[in-house]
């Protein structure tokens, strides 16, 4: 019987067709009724030609099922393959265990290598064909050939570095639980987090210089006026002869308490120490360095009554020496600016206002005392509130709130709005009442005189408000911006249409 099978069928030569043998005439063959019901073509015993080549079952085409791949090496099973445990072999074939974490291909068992993992330090590239010794334990199960037929997974532990700790304000309690973890890793992680976390917005630090070097400016120009013109020097001589007499009632005892030199140094140290105070309590570091440079500006600038020409240009009662600009008027406002910058955003409105009453008592008392003229007061104040903008400018890290208690401020807000409008529209009243003495300023005719008075008191509580309420709301600004990760209620976002 083998040789006949032999005869009729001829062995395969090199290099031909794995297609299944067709019959050399148009009759169909008679099924074999010992192969398992199918018809169609002949099928040959694998078994007896274990070197053929794959051959394709038609029958199973016909059922509507996918063709099987009859492979002489094993064949492919729909189960995944555990790690560690053999596969049985086709029968007839020789006892073969299939390695965990194999996959084997219609041809021959390849190794398929599996592309990295961006961000993952750990995944590398290694091939599928391992055996389970390579494996390292590990919680975190890892796919080795997601592409095939088979889900082998394999325990590894990943060998990249472990993540970092979590990052925290350089103001919270529990920042010191990460020893290795510095103030400029947080900067980092922070500013990669959302930059308005370590710094203010850009057009904040612009703000506060132009609105900087505009006080600035004015001053100046105030300077110009009331030293180098004829009116200007006339007007600060009424000011300070008729002044101590033109004051109401009222304001007698503030002023008298002020007018004391000592009394103006003991409340600007302690109004220094508190905004000292309130930077180290916050851990506000770079708050403290804006600060120290801001009160050094302001001392330099105080020098300047030593520098600046007085020409005489009319007969003045006061004394012909330059006094421009107040020290204690410089003083008084430094340090009430100086502590508005500390303190945290619950008050920064109050102490605003106060700061804005001690300057605005100490700039009239120097007046009232005769210590100084309207022009250095003026001055003074425009100076300093020039220089804490600039300081404002700089503002980054922990000059800032605390990232996480950021809030927007109604207080600042309701307050920072009346001082600057109430400040313009005092310094515009001012100025209309000066316009409208002018020509009896060169004379010092007497109907000038309550108009002078009254005008000083005006310019005077209009520039102090008008320079603290820049100071508060571009302190708010700088301090809190308006973050997604630095502010608690952020505002809500535009509605989608």
């Amino acid at each position: 019987m083998t040789d006949e099978r032999n005869q009729r069928t001829p062995a395969p030569q090199p290099g031909q067709s794995d297609q299944p043998v067709q019959p050399a005439h148009d009759h169909p063959i008679a099924p074999v009724p010992d192969r398992s019901g199918q018809s169609g073509q002949p099928v040959h015993d694998q078994s007896e030609h274990p070197a053929r080549d794959q051959r394709v079952q038609p029958a199973r085409d016909q059922l509507g099922q996918p063709a099987q791949l009859v492979s002489d090496q094993s064949e492919q099973f729909d189960q995944p393959v555990q790690s560690g445990q053999p596969v049985h072999p086709v029968p007839d074939r020789s006892e073969q265990s299939v390695p965990a974490q194999t996959v084997r291909s219609d041809q021959s068992a390849q190794s398929v290598p599996i592309q990295p993992v961006p961000g993952r330090a750990d995944h590398v590239d290694r091939p599928s064909v391992a055996s389970p010794s390579a494996a390292a334990p590990g919680p975190f199960p890892t796919v080795v050939d997601p592409a095939g037929p088979a889900n082998m997974l394999a325990d590894r532990t990943p060998a990249g570095p472990a993540a970092p700790p979590l990052l925290r304000p350089a103001d919270d309690p529990g920042a010191g639980a990460d020893p290795g973890l510095s103030a400029a890793d947080i900067d980092r992680g922070l500013a990669r987090l959302d930059p308005l976390t370590v710094r203010p917005r850009t057009s904040s630090r612009v703000l506060c210089v132009v609105f900087g070097l505009l006080l600035l400016a004015a001053a100046a120009g105030v300077w110009w006026l009331g030293v180098r013109t004829v009116d200007g020097q006339s007007y600060d001589d009424m000011v300070y002869t008729y002044l101590p007499d033109m004051l109401p009632g009222w304001m007698a005892p503030a002023i008298g308490v002020f007018a004391v030199s000592l009394v103006v140094e003991v409340v600007a140290a302690l109004l220094a120490v508190g905004a000292l105070a309130s930077a180290v309590a916050r851990r506000r570091w770079w708050l403290i360095g804006q600060a120290a440079a801001f009160g050094l500006l302001c001392l330099a600038v105080s020098r300047l009554k030593y520098v600046l020409p007085r020409p005489f240009l009319v007969y003045t009662e006061s004394n012909a020496v330059n006094s421009a600009p107040s020290g204690h008027t410089i003083l008084a406002a430094a340090a009430g600016m100086a502590l508005l910058l500390t303190v945290p955003r619950v008050g920064r409105a109050i102490v605003a206002v106060l700061g804005a009453a001690f300057a605005f008592l100490v700039a009239v008392s120097v007046i009232d005392a005769h210590w100084h003229r309207t022009t250095d007061v003026v001055m003074a104040l425009l100076l300093t509130g020039g220089l804490a903008l600039l300081a404002l400018a700089f503002t980054r890290t922990s000059g800032m709130d605390a990232p996480g208690g950021r809030a927007s401020s109604p207080a600042v807000q309701i307050v920072g709005t009346v001082m600057v409008t109430g400040g313009v529209m005092a310094s515009l009243y001012a100025a209309y009442l000066i316009w409208q003495i002018q020509p009896g300023l060169e004379l010092s005719a007497e109907w000038a005189r309550s108009g002078a008075c009254a005008s000083t008191v005006a310019l005077t509580a209009g520039v102090t408000l008008l320079v603290f309420g820049l100071v508060l709301a571009m302190r708010q600004i700088t301090a809190a911006p308006l973050s997604r990760a630095g502010l608690v209620g952020a505002p809500p976002a535009p509605p989608h249409r």
